[in-house]
């Protein structure tokens, strides 16, 4: 019994623990979808309160002149309209990179949306959405398995399962949740090791999606964790040198150590070096 009350009393702790840890991801998952929803709110809010009649700009009152003197001529502005759609779609096809044809474009939610679920994305995580073929099902009638590069989700004793495949890239087991939400939808929180990039498909027998038409939701540099938000701050200080003839951080560090040997060998002749 001294045995059992002692290891007991661990259990207890680590159950606590694991609970809580639940708990705090499930918060947060809450909490951005309140976030998402406040948002969306927001915008229904101030495109209802624009105001229907607007006053004209000089340029919107030049351009409304200009289509009047077209529609006095239909076939020349007929032959206008043409030759402005005709470059529009070429300028757009030199655009596309042969290798993006064919990919689909992102939803909303910078993911994909497929018949049996939708799934979206951050630069941290993954969320998968699951509706469920009948209403009333519990978590003790569904069988998900997260693995470090493999998911599986479906309904047990029914083949084929709904998702049973190789991820696209590998992610944080310890850290990937799943919830059944109103016994209609599973939702599946993915924690991705890569951080800094975006991806192309959940697993590798989905359809790709062009991963360069991803629109990212600006954030704060708060919000990242210590490792990410100093990757980010190099590539925007980098950035920021380039745009203004500078050497990037790693050069400038070429740059400091070069002039540290100089100093330290004066009698070397460095003059007609050239250093790249």
């Amino acid at each position: 019994m001294e045995k059992f009350n002692k290891y007991k009393v661990k259990a207890d702790q680590e159950t606590a623990k694991k609970r809580a840890e639940v708990e705090e991801r499930e918060r947060k998952i809450k909490e951005r979808r309140e976030k998402e929803q406040k948002q969306l709110e927001e915008q229904q809010t101030r495109e209802s309160q624009e105001p229907k009649i607007k006053e004209l700009t000089d340029e919107e009152a030049a351009e409304i002149m200009q289509q009047q003197k077209q529609k006095e001529s239909p076939k020349e502005a007929a032959s206008q309209v043409g030759t402005k759609d005709g470059d529009t779609t070429k300028k757009e096809e030199e655009e596309e990179d042969p290798q993006d044809a064919g990919k689909l474009k992102p939803n909303a939610g910078n993911g994909c949306d497929l018949p049996n679920y939708r799934w979206t994305q951050t630069l941290s995580d993954i969320e998968v959405r699951i509706p469920l073929p009948k209403a009333g099902l519990r978590s003790r009638d569904l069988t998900i398995e997260i693995q470090k590069n493999h998911l599986k989700a479906g309904v047990k004793n029914q083949l084929p399962a709904i998702i049973d495949d190789r991820l696209l890239h590998d992610v944080k087991m310890e850290e990937s949740t799943w919830l059944l939400e109103d016994k209609q939808t599973v939702l599946i929180t993915l924690e991705k090791v890569n951080k800094m990039e975006w991806w192309s498909r959940l697993v590798m027998s989905d359809p790709e999606i062009n991963t360069k038409k991803i629109n990212p939701e600006p954030s704060k540099l708060s919000d990242l964790d210590g490792e990410t938000r100093g990757l980010v701050e190099k590539m925007m200080y980098d950035q920021r040198q380039k745009e203004m003839g500078l050497p990037t951080s790693e050069e400038q560090k070429k740059q400091d150590m070069m002039k540290k040997f100089m100093e330290q060998h004066p009698e070397m002749d460095f003059s007609k070096c050239k250093f790249s």
